[in-house]
């Protein structure tokens, strides 16, 4: 019971994550989605559009703190680390 509550937080703020991506993307970039993804691997600046879809991570983070659902909240948590993570090692590479 306690992993489904965490894993419906990760997969939650991992969706939040590509959902913010996507905003940024359509509100910033005169490309197309996918051609944005790419330039941004290219020109090495994929870790900022994955911050930038990271701060959508606040809301869902918040609204399962408000709700008492602590577990899913720290599913969240774990898919905001992640994306850290990933980020860490694109820098680093």
């Amino acid at each position: 019971m306690i992993r489904k509550e965490i894993l419906l937080g990760f997969v939650t703020g991992i969706a939040a994550n590509l959902v913010g991506m996507l905003i940024y993307i359509l509100i910033f970039s005169d490309l197309p989605i996918w051609e944005t993804l790419q330039e941004s691997m290219r020109g090495g600046f994929i870790g900022t559009l994955i911050t930038a879809g990271a701060i959508l991570n606040f809301l869902p983070f918040f609204y399962f703190i408000k709700r008492e659902a602590t577990y899913r909240a720290r599913g969240v948590l774990m898919a905001s680390i992640l994306a850290a993570l990933v980020i860490a090692v694109i820098k680093l590479s």
